[in-house]
Order: C-alpha cells, then sequence, then structure tokens
C-alpha cells in the first residue's frame, strides 16, 4: 500500500447518514458488525448505499467465523477486518475463508455479490482482490506479529489501542509505558516485514491521526459515524453563549 488510505467506521443502520458519509472524501468505509446492532439484511443495503457512491466497503465481522465471512462476502463487501487475530494460523484461517477453492475454504454461493447468479465469472475475478485485514488487538497478537505478518494475503493490519491497552491491564492509557512500548513493536516489526499499519482512532482528533501518518501508518480508520456527530454536538453547544 503506497498511499495514505483513511477510512471511517459505521456503528448504526442509518442510511441515509452512510450516503452523506459515503459522499466524502474517504477512501473506504467500514460497516462494524462486531459491536452494533446491524444485521445482515441492514448490511446490504448499506453496502448498496456505499456502491452507489463507489466507496470502498469493509465489514467488520464479530469474529473469525467461516460462516460469517462468506455470508458478509456474498453481500458484496470489498473487503473484511477480522478481530483479535492472535496467531499466524488465525490469520491463515481468515484469508482462507475469504479465498475460493482451491486456494481456500470459501463456498460457492449466488447472492448480490455473484449478481444473484448472473455475473459469475465476473465476480470469480473480483474475488481475487478481496482485501483482509488483520485486526492486532491483543499483547499476544503483538508478541505473534512477526509470523502473523508472514502469512500470505494480508492487505493490512488494524491496531485496536482501547483493546490493546486492555489486554495489558491499562484499558484507555495510552500513555502506559507498556502500552507504548507495544506500539513500537508492532511498528518495528510491520516496517521490517513492509505489511501496511493500521490504526482506528475512534475520535475525530486530526492531530493524533497527523502523527501517525508521520510514524508511516497507511490504513487509518478516523472517528466512527457516532462520534463524529457528538463531537459536532459538543463543539456547537460549547460556542453557544447562555
Amino acid at each position: 500500500m503506497k498511499k495514505i488510505n483513511l477510512g471511517t467506521w459505521i456503528t448504526t443502520y442509518n442510511p441515509s447518514s452512510v450516503d452523506l458519509i459515503s459522499s466524502f472524501n474517504f477512501d473506504w468505509i467500514c460497516i462494524d458488525l462486531e459491536h452494533s446492532a446491524i444485521n445482515l439484511d441492514q448490511l446490504q443495503n448499506l453496502l448498496n448505499v456505499l456502491d452507489k457512491n463507489k466507496k470502498d466497503s469493509f465489514v467488520r465481522v464479530s469474529s473469525n467465523n467461516k460462516t460469517e465471512i462468506k455470508k458478509v462476502l456474498d453481500l458484496g463487501a470489498k473487503g473484511i477486518i477480522v478481530p483479535m487475530i492472535n496467531t499466524a494460523s488465525e490469520a491463515k484461517n481468515a484469508i482462507s475463508y475469504a479465498t475460493y477453492p482451491p486456494k481456500g475454504q470459501r463456498g460457492f454461493g449466488l447472492a448480490r455479490a455473484q449478481g444473484y447468479g448472473y455475473k459469475i465469472k465476473q465476480y470469480e475475478k473480483i474475488s481475487k482482490n478481496i482485501k483482509v485485514v488483520a485486526q492486532i488487538e491483543n499483547v499476544q497478537g503483538i508478541n505473534n506479529l512477526d509470523q502473523i505478518l508472514k502469512v500470505k494475503g494480508l492487505y493490512a493490519t488494524l491496531i485496536g489501542p482501547r483493546d490493546l491497552s486492555g489486554s495489558i491491564g491499562k484499558a484507555g492509557d495510552f500513555r502506559n509505558k507498556n502500552f507504548a512500548k507495544a506500539l513500537k513493536k508492532y511498528e518495528m516489526t510491520s516496517k521490517k516485514n513492509k505489511v501496511s499499519m493500521g490504526i482506528h482512532l475512534a475520535y475525530p482528533d486530526t492531530d493524533k491521526i497527523n502523527q501517525f501518518i508521520k510514524k508511516g501508518y497507511k490504513f487509518i480508520a478516523m472517528a466512527t459515524d457516532m462520534t463524529f456527530l457528538g463531537d459536532s454536538c459538543q463543539s456547537s453547544l460549547k460556542k453557544i453563549k447562555r
């Protein structure tokens, strides 16, 4: 990945807000199935909106689950973000679940991605470019990162800062020395293996985002639909004199 890919996170089912957000200059949009109430029917509607706006679509699946990954891709997601990847075998499984035989285990279906059976050949070519992102959210994943990054087929990795800090017993303490040490190891190992680094910064803090860009991060998720809304509300209310 040569250029910086800046995306954002969708956590609620609101096609109008997704339509608006995806009309802006984000490179990609991730729809979250892990920590949201969005179901598969709703996901299909949101993917339709992203395709209409010609926006790269990622889905964070709820777990490294073969059946869910298959369904998400059959609905037309262009990539998946798989949470809690802690070992090389887990990374291999994620890639295998997203890849058709003979290289992978993904079953052949006739859903939205395949034009309901009328664009099978076209989709088989498209499917070779499915992007698989491993989310590194635990100190175990950091310790095993060198082996994880040697797995062929990873598009990028993505740090989950709060979960990573929680795994060392300091949830949300991003200044903790052990968290900083884990992040430094992540950066050094990623650069050595030439796999694109990523991070999700849950609040729209442009200064922090620019800091990570300077450090060489290429796959960055900025805020969520709800933190964009919340920050806007707070900012406007602070400016009103009453």
